[in-house]
């Protein structure tokens, strides 16, 4: 099975997303200074659609 987790952390930080704190469980919370949204990262993302998802929480395009 695929991990697309430290892609997406990668894209995340690239485009000036950062680790907030801790979340529930095995996620993490991050934040986006474009959608200035805050939102949870699975430490283990199996899905490209749950990525994709993510990327779009963050304000940016489908990456996978």
């Amino acid at each position: 099975m695929s991990d697309f987790t430290p892609e997406v952390k990668k894209i995340l930080k690239e485009n000036g997303c950062w680790f907030k704190r801790r979340g529930k469980g095995d996620h993490d919370i991050w934040h986006s200074p474009i959608s200035d949204r805050s939102f949870p990262v699975d430490a283990k993302i199996k899905s490209r659609h749950t990525a994709n998802g993510i990327l779009k929480h963050a304000g940016l395009d489908k990456a996978f």
